[in-house]
């Protein structure tokens, strides 16, 4: 093979990564605005030139791939198409379907992140074009494009959220003093991509010590782009909050918490226990607040189960801020999914204070939790280590 050859060959594959990133770009800027749609993102290339790029929304809207076709025009046919997903096949929804606008409009060649896991598509996408005569190529920064869609997979093949635990600690492990005050032990960047995350997520699941120790609100409290479209929140706001998700076994948490007065909706996790007049008030006056209730059996909340019951109200992703507790009892009942440990470089010492992880001990280290795919950030003063646990 020649010097020439293999050039002309890599700056084309340079090129098509380079679109392919583009893309994933573009799908990117509807986080936590599509689900349980998947983030999807397109770019449409002719004569060396983007003729059209644009992004779905959210869902009943149309999908990245209709958009950049309908705004090319007669431009589209004979282009080439890059989409970080495999274009939908099928009618179960309330948008056509991509792959017969795709060959309606001539498009010569398709290049794709992944896959799509649903079921419904899952290489029967890719297959149609095929069929019509459009040359397809699938896996260009396809573990970029999955890790774009990580909760949208999981979702899809499981009907369970995908779980990620997010600690904030210090350098010795520890979450909070033994009175209990963790305000802050991160800084203010750190914090800002916890705003972040929430606002990426359909829920965030925290337990009652936390809200009788800190009385936080759990909202995402950064402006997302004004082109982004609202999903809750009142009318005109570019915020997009989180459901809130409390356990609390005996419904300790005070009226005034400012997780019940802000929107949007709280979820509360209660133990079933026999009626009695004070209990019939508290669930009146949290009804008042449109709080809902879910009862489970038992002393302890299987979250097992709770992880099933999230999936039926169709909460895909949740992002866990709790204490020692609910972390060990996530990682104990192994629905995490994916880690945030925040670490700050300060100690706070003290066999008292609180550690990340409660709850069981290991014996061997052969059994401890490890995870894979890590990736180290320096996050303004703070460490964030991030990996996959499951």
């Amino acid at each position: 093979m020649s010097y020439t050859f293999m050039r002309a060959y890599q700056d084309i594959k340079m090129n098509n990564i380079s679109i392919m990133k583009r893309v994933l770009r573009l799908a990117g800027k509807a986080s936590g605005m599509t689900s349980p749609n998947p983030m999807v993102g397109a770019v449409l290339v002719k004569n060396g030139k983007i003729i059209a790029e644009d992004y779905h929304r959210k869902p009943g809207t149309s999908h990245a791939e209709a958009l950049v076709i309908d705004n090319a025009g007669e431009k589209a046919k004979g282009a080439t198409l890059y989409v970080n997903l495999e274009p939908c096949c099928h009618t179960d929804k309330r948008t056509p379907p991509c792959t017969k606008a795709i060959i309606k409009a001539g498009v010569k060649k398709v290049f794709i992140g992944m896959k799509d896991p649903n079921p419904k598509v899952s290489g029967k996408g890719i297959a149609e074009l095929r069929g019509a005569g459009i040359n397809v190529v699938s896996g260009v920064l396809e573990e970029d494009s999955m890790k774009l869609n990580e909760a949208y997979a999981k979702y899809t093949m499981t009907k369970k959220p995908f779980v990620i635990l997010k600690v904030a600690m210090t350098l010795d492990g520890k979450i909070a003093t033994p009175e209990g005050e963790s305000k802050w032990i991160t800084g203010e960047k750190a914090r800002e991509l916890v705003h972040k995350t929430r606002g990426s997520v359909d829920a965030v699941m925290t337990a009652i010590g936390t809200i009788k120790a800190d009385d936080p609100q759990l909202t995402a409290r950064v402006l997302a782009p004004a082109s982004r479209l609202r999903r809750q929140g009142s009318k005109g706001s570019s915020i997009k909050n989180p459901i809130r998700i409390v356990i609390d076994p005996e419904l300790e948490i005070p009226i005034d918490a400012k997780i019940l007065n802000t929107p949007p909706e709280t979820v509360i996790i209660a133990k079933r226990s026999q009626k009695s007049e004070v209990r019939s008030q508290k669930l009146s006056a949290l009804s008042n607040k449109g709080v809902k209730i879910i009862d489970y059996d038992g002393e302890r909340v299987d979250l097992s189960w709770l992880m099933k019951k999230l999936g039926e109200m169709g909460i895909t992703s949740l992002l866990l801020e709790g204490g020692s507790s609910l972390n060990s009892h996530a990682l104990e009942y192994g629905i995490v999914d994916k880690v945030m440990f925040f670490i700050a470089p300060k100690i706070i010492g003290g066999k008292e204070s609180f550690p990340s992880v409660g709850g069981k001990t290991f014996r061997k280290l052969s059994e401890a939790h490890q995870l894979k795919n890590i990736t180290l950030k320096r996050i303004g003063e703070d460490i964030l280590i991030e990996g996959y646990i499951n």
